[in-house]
C-alpha cells in the first residue's frame, strides 16, 4: 500500500484532472452560460468528487486499484485493446457533444422532454456508479482477477440487482448526457460506447466463471447482466 503523502498527491492531481472535462465542454461549446452544460458539469464533478473522497476515506485499497494502468499485472490481453478503443472514443464523445448541441447547432429543435429524460438517466447513472464503488471493493477498471487482494464474489447491494451495475451506470451516462445536452451525434457515439461495454461483459464473465470461485453460483442467483427480466 502506498504511503499517505503519495496518496494525497494522487488525490490532488485527480481532482485537477476531473476539472478538465466540464471545463472543456463549456469551452468547446463557446457559451459559458450554457445551462445544460453547467447542469452536466455539476453532476459530473459532484459524482467524481464524492466518489473519490469516499474511497480515500473508507476504501483506499480500491482507490489504489482504480489508478492501475492498462497492461498491469493480471489484466487480460484483449482488455488492453478494449481500453485503447474506449478512451479515445470517450474523448471524441466529450468533444462532439458541445460542438453539436451548442457551438454549431447541428442538432436543432431538440425537445425539452428528451433533455428531462437525459437528466433522469444521469440520476440513475450516478446512483449505480457510486453504489458499485460502495458495495464492491474489487471493482477494478481492468479485467483481471485481484489474487493479491483475495478477490471474492460480491452479491449484495446493487450486485443483487444486476451482475454489472457499474456498466449499467456507465451506459446510463453515455445515453443520458447527450440527451440532456441535446446532441444526436453524441447519442450515436454514446450507443457505440455502450456496445463496447456489452462486448466487454462477455469476456469478463468468461474469466470470472473460469477463475473466480463462486461466480457460477452467483450467476444462478442474479440472472441478469444489465436489465432485469431482459438481459
Amino acid at each position: 500500500m502506498e504511503n499517505r503523502k503519495t496518496s494525497k498527491i494522487k488525490l490532488f492531481l485527480t481532482f485537477v484532472l476531473y476539472l478538465i472535462f466540464p471545463a472543456a465542454i463549456l469551452f468547446i461549446s463557446g457559451n459559458w452560460f450554457w445551462i445544460q452544460g453547467w447542469v452536466f458539469s455539476i453532476w459530473f464533478l459532484g459524482l467524481c468528487y464524492t466518489t473519490i473522497i469516499y474511497l480515500y476515506r473508507y476504501d483506499p485499497a480500491l482507490l489504489e486499484e482504480r489508478y492501475k494502468q492498462p497492461g498491469s499485472e493480471g489484466e487480460r490481453g484483449w482488455d488492453r485493446y478494449f481500453l485503447y478503443l474506449l478512451l479515445p472514443s470517450f474523448m471524441i464523445w466529450i468533444v462532439i457533444m458541445p460542438l453539436d448541441a451548442e457551438r454549431f447547432a447541428w442538432t436543432t429543435n431538440f425537445p425539452v422532454w428528451l433533455e428531462t429524460v437525459g437528466l433522469i438517466l444521469l440520476t440513475g447513472s450516478g446512483f449505480f456508479l457510486f453504489r458499485s464503488y460502495q458495495d464492491n471493493t474489487f471493482v477494478s477498471p481492468l479485467v483481471r482477477i485481484q489474487s493479491e487482494r483475495d478477490q471474492q464474489v460480491i452479491s449484495t447491494g446493487v450486485y443483487g440487482f444486476v451482475r454489472h451495475p457499474m456498466y449499467l451506470g456507465g451506459i446510463l451516462l453515455f445515453l443520458g448526457a447527450p440527451l440532456l445536452l441535446g446532441s444526436v451525434y453524441g447519442l450515436v457515439i454514446g450507443i457505440f460506447l455502450s456496445l463496447l461495454f456489452v462486448g466487454r461483459i462477455f469476456g469478463e464473465e468468461k474469466m470470472l466463471v473460469e477463475e473466480l470461485e463462486g461466480y457460477t453460483d452467483y450467476k444462478k442467483k442474479v440472472r441478469y447482466r444489465l436489465i432485469p427480466h431482459v438481459w
